[in-house]
């Protein structure tokens, strides 16, 4: 991994006890520190509120996404999960 050029806030955070221990496991899993870790999680958390945020608008200007629309969504997904699992 390259070093990253961007700058970063130090936070002091607070999580459930369970919560954290099962973060640091999966950091030191991943050959990460927890900041890393955490910060990777929250960037994916964002990709999900965006995505959400443009359904919502999508369904707002066209309407509610049919069944057919969510089988396709569901098969796309499936295909992406396989070829993460990779």
């Amino acid at each position: 991994m390259l070093p990253s050029l961007m700058s970063v806030k130090k936070l002091s955070i607070a999580l459930d006890e369970s919560v954290a221990e099962a973060a640091a496991n999966a950091a030191e899993h991943n050959g990460v520190s927890l900041s890393a870790w955490i910060n990777a999680a929250a960037e994916r958390a964002l990709v999900v509120e965006a995505g959400l945020a443009a359904v919502h608008l999508w369904e707002k200007e066209h309407g509610v996404l049919g069944g057919e629309e969510l089988a396709w969504a569901d098969s796309v997904l499936d295909l992406a999960r396989q070829r993460s699992d990779r």
